[in-house]
């Protein structure tokens, strides 16, 4: 008998089937200078360093034991039939002359296109034929594998850390600063926690005055969400399957400047550009503004020191308002870093964990209504936004450098936007990720994410009567 999936790795899947139209993959685009001898890599060499990598993370060669959990029984992972990395492994080049755009309207179509469940549940892809002699490695793994953090750590293990291929190594935990940065935990990609339910059990025998805290932190957040729901908005509603994709880059140095300036944490300034960014496209659509400011979902990594680099699902979810009613930028920002202080001293964060927590002690049909009641509808939260800082340092692959990553965040059923932020080597990108139909208009977000930006660094508004106070870490 292979390992039990969690409650939360489980909900994943049980997600994809609210909403055919819902893709529950994380992803990423990472673009690399030519090797060092000019070029791109040899579609055999590609696939021989992947296979020597991927050998050492067991889900990659794991399958699921079957391809739904039933009422009562769980899935496990067992090992892969017949497991061929290859088949996970695709080549293709772009056509020419190569740029964003033909790189974009590509990895809109890999992240359009669910993972199969009858086997591993990843697919890579190398791109080539990008302009300069630049190529890619696109990534697409299935939610209930890894979450956002472990997926960096993933990150790790199939890059090195000099121009020479070194042998695959457990990646080096990001530091307290970086984690304070970005908003007090390592954020990326979806809601919930998860504890294994003997291990739910056990504290709460141990625990007793904690587990009624969480218990009573839970109660009052489903309160909170059933009686004030999430706005009605025109970035919720029906979608298709098919997906495309934007991008937007600043420089982090400058981000750093704009948050010592104003006060808060980098989080504060994502959060912060992106109501502005929201704003913009809700007018550009004629859209009358939400009487409430719009809310997003914003994971949190929690792990334990002691499971840093583990695989599966770690997180919780802080449901954060976005002032885009706001017309003032500066006004904007503070009503974020205002918002962020409450969440930090309320009781939302212990009130997610609940819920989960309570939802694992039980069989796999608690797991499957808990999804669907939170996060399989458009009740609880208008979008996902997720920041996770990725490497400070410059990573390589065969020698060549990792330029920059772009980051996929999938979508929940009816919700058409998603935004991902990731940071590396000096540069931070959004990564914007929509519904085709749904939302064609992404490329008017990425503007209105930099005027947004803009905005705050050099304000023509006038300023607040008091500059919001720097919280811890920053």
């Amino acid at each position: 008998m292979g390992e039990r999936l969690s409650m939360l790795d489980t909900m994943f899947l049980e997600l994809e089937q609210v909403d055919e139209s819902a893709h529950m993959h994380i992803g990423a685009g990472l673009i690399f200078d030519p090797l060092p001898g000019g070029g791109t890599p040899d579609v055999d060499e590609f696939r021989d360093y992947i296979r020597e990598r991927v050998a050492i993370l067991p889900r990659f060669v794991q399958q699921l034991s079957g391809t739904h959990a039933g009422p009562l029984t769980w899935l496990t992972w067992e090992p892969a039939e017949s497991f061929d990395p290859d088949a996970h492994m695709h080549h293709v080049t772009l056509p020419p002359p190569g740029g964003e755009v033909e790189l974009l309207d590509w990895l809109g179509d890999f992240w359009s296109h669910r993972l199969d469940r009858h086997r591993p549940l990843w697919e890579m892809a190398l791109i080539d034929g990008l302009e300069r002699g630049r190529w890619a490695l696109a990534t697409k793994t299935h939610h209930c594998l890894v979450d956002g953090v472990g997926s960096l750590d993933i990150a790790h293990v199939l890059l090195d850390a000099s121009a020479k291929s070194l042998p695959p190594h457990s990646p080096p935990p990001p530091s307290d600063e970086q984690a304070s940065e970005h908003g007090g935990g390592r954020m990326w990609l979806s809601p919930g926690l998860v504890l294994r339910g003997a291990r739910a059990g056990v504290g709460a025998a141990l625990h007793p005055r904690e587990s009624l805290d969480r218990a009573r932190a839970a109660a009052e957040l489903i309160v909170r969400e059933e009686v004030i729901g999430a706005p009605q908005s025109s970035l919720n509603g029906p979608m298709s399957a098919t997906r495309h994709f934007a991008t937007v880059r600043f420089d982090l140095a400058d981000i750093k400047a704009t948050k010592k300036r104003l006060g808060g944490t980098v989080n504060d300034v994502v959060l912060a550009v992106c109501a502005g960014g929201l704003r913009h496209l809700l007018l550009s659509r004629g859209d009358a503004l939400p009487e409430r400011d719009l809310r997003a979902q914003v994971p949190v990594n929690i792990r334990a020191e002691d499971r840093e680099h583990a695989l599966g699902n770690e997180l919780t979810s802080l449901f954060v308002e976005l002032p885009v009613t706001e017309t003032d930028p500066i006004e904007r920002y503070r009503r974020v870093v205002e918002r962020a202080e409450q969440l930090k001293v309320g009781s939302q964060r212990a009130g997610g964990k609940a819920i989960v927590d309570l939802a694992d002690m039980g069989p796999p049909l608690a797991g499957a209504l808990l999804a669907r009641s939170m996060f399989g509808g458009t009740r609880m939260f208008n979008l996902t936004i997720t920041n996770v800082p990725g490497p400070g340092q410059r990573l390589y692959a065969l020698g060549a450098p990792l330029v920059e990553i772009l980051p996929l965040v999938p979508l929940f059923a009816g919700h058409t936007i998603g935004i991902a932020v990731v940071s590396y080597a000096g540069q931070m990108v959004f990564g914007l990720n929509a519904d085709r139909t749904a939302a064609p208009d992404v490329a008017v977000l990425a503007q209105g994410i930099e005027r947004s930006f803009s905005e705050l660094q050099a304000p023509k508004t006038k300023r607040p009567r008091h500059r919001p106070a720097a919280r811890a870490g920053s």
